[in-house]
């Protein structure tokens, strides 16, 4: 991006184990140099001076920042937002929040995934409510103890932390809660029941990408007495915000389907972002008649709630028909009890594609498995062979918590690969298990 000073702190540096670069400019060594007489000009300017003074001619329609995509499916996209982008994002999550009483968000998702740049970082600026930061999401002590010393009332989370605060937080540590929004993940019905129950609140899903500000959906808290409009519904992640637009699409035409059939997600708001940094091809590639094609797959119920079933590339085309992985991974978190599972399709001499697990239970086994989705009444098209469950140390993941497809299956297809030049007629049905 072209960027040519980076504030940082020696201590970051050398816990990240990253090489310094003559670009860099470390906060300890700038601190010291701020006396007071600095400190009272900036307070002044920063009460009275108008903000053109302080910000320079900045249109709306300036970018703001440039966010890097997860790069779980591939070379990470540098998406453009717009300061219009974000604040508009903001506001419409603020106007189906009430914003009443004394709030304070607890921000501890990095600032460099658009969920904690958008809405832990700007939206208490912009909101003008207190906000408590916590760097490591995946710290459940700490951040019970920050979400009790501030009486925390927001938080932004992801599934897969949430598990953490389960085994480690007390129902005191977030008593003041009332706002809990989780994304970038599918919220599985075990962890939303179990979170409920420890804490007394629930947490509401919603839906997103860094493409789009990033908030499209979520699901908003029940209307009181039960007067008003439905907020919350299993399954799905909510109705899209104000001022946002989604349509349900043939993946491979784009002509439009009606409410309560399966097809792409395109979603147009305000918040969509100007494009993905010089790169105006890749831009030209995501939209569609003003519209962002996610690669999702969606529908919509009569009642406007939407519900994710699963990513376009998270399909394997087996014998003509599309199996989908996710409801794969969904049949087998009983018997693994919330243990995390991953499906994807590694190439097939034969077929062209087959499909592999990988789990991190050790103590179930391949033939457990196989039994277990049997009697989910998956068909057999979608249960692996044998072989190709994979039992390993951990499934890779993003800083987001989310599971870093590219790697993962790369991972599957390493052990594939191993399988195959070490199996013998004699163990091959053995391997693995």
């Amino acid at each position: 991006c072209g960027i040519q000073t980076v504030l940082t702190s020696r201590v970051f540096i050398e816990k990240a184990g990253l090489a310094e670069w003559p670009e860099m400019l470390y906060l300890e060594d700038l601190l010291p140099k701020f006396k007071s007489p600095a400190k009272i000009r900036a307070l002044i300017t920063s009460l009275f001076a108008p903000v053109g003074r302080i910000a320079g001619q900045i249109s709306a329609d300036n970018v703001a920042t440039v966010l890097f995509s997860s790069g779980s499916t591939g070379v990470p996209k540098g998406i453009e937002l717009t300061h219009w982008n974000v604040i508009s994002n903001i506001e419409s999550a603020a106007s189906v929040f009430p914003m009443d009483g004394d709030h304070c968000m607890l921000g501890v998702l990095p600032l460099f995934h658009s969920f904690g740049y958008t809405f832990a970082l700007w939206f208490p600026i912009v909101e003008q409510i207190r906000a408590a930061f916590h760097p490591n999401p995946t710290d459940a002590k700490a951040i019970g103890d920050l979400a009790a010393a501030h009486r925390a009332t927001f938080f932004l989370s992801t599934p897969t932390f949430c598990t953490h605060y389960i085994r480690k937080c007390t129902r005191e540590h977030f008593s003041t809660l009332r706002y809990i929004l989780v994304g970038a993940e599918k919220l599985r019905a075990s962890i939303a029941e179990e979170f409920q129950n420890k804490f007394g609140v629930g947490l509401l899903a919603g839906y997103g990408a860094t493409e789009l500000g990033p908030c499209a959906a979520v699901n908003t808290p029940e209307v009181a007495n039960g007067n008003g409009q439905e907020g919350t519904r299993n399954s799905s992640v909510g109705r899209p915000l104000p001022g946002v637009s989604v349509r349900i699409v043939d993946p491979e035409t784009l002509q439009p389907r009606p409410v309560g059939q399966h097809g792409m997600l395109l979603v147009k708001s305000p918040s969509r972002m100007r494009g993905y940094y010089a790169a105006p091809d890749k831009t030209m590639q995501a939209l569609h008649d003003g519209f962002y094609i996610t690669g999702d797959l969606a529908y919509l119920d009569e009642d406007g709630f939407l519900y994710i079933t699963d990513r376009l590339a998270r399909f394997s085309k087996i014998g003509g028909e599309m199996v989908p992985h996710l409801n794969i991974e969904d049949a087998v978190s009983e018997l693994l009890a919330g243990s995390p599972a991953f499906v994807t399709g590694i190439a097939d001499e034969k077929r062209g594609e087959r499909l592999a697990m990988l789990y991190t239970t050790p103590e179930v086994t391949p033939a457990q498995l196989i039994e277990h989705l049997n009697a989910a009444g998956l068909p057999q098209l979608w249960i692996p062979k044998r072989e190709n469950f994979y039992l390993v140390d951990a499934i890779p993941v993003l800083g987001t918590g989310k599971v870093d497809l590219a790697r993962a299956r790369a991972l599957a297809t390493d052990r594939a690969n191993i399988d195959s030049r070490t199996a013998t007629p004699a163990n091959a049905a053995s391997v693995g298990s």
